[in-house]
């Protein structure tokens, strides 16, 4: 049985959103770290403010809709608390 804490279970998930949005607009985030695009304490930050979204189930089912498609896409939605993140790392790879 697991003794996870609510905060922890909170935290993996929207780290779970945060990378399925990343796949979801092109970006292998794994990749971006590795290249040094993305910082440790970026990740950190990005997915404390994906906790602080207001729309965690229209996340999932935006992201439940769309994966799987053969394009990515060009955006995350508007209510996205990385959109500008995920614009900005698209722009240093030049997409």
């Amino acid at each position: 049985m697991s003794h996870e804490t609510v905060e922890t279970k909170t935290m993996k998930d929207h780290a779970e959103l945060f990378d399925r949005m990343g796949t979801a607009v092109g970006l292998d985030l794994q990749d971006e770290a590795i290249s040094g695009n993305l910082v440790f304490d970026e990740i950190a930050d990005a997915v404390v403010r994906c906790t602080k979204c207001g729309q965690p189930e229209a996340c999932k089912t935006w992201l439940n809709e769309i994966e799987g498609q053969p394009s990515v896409m060009k955006s995350a939605p508007d209510y996205c608390r990385n959109l500008d993140l995920f614009d900005f790392l698209k722009e240093e790879r030049g997409d």
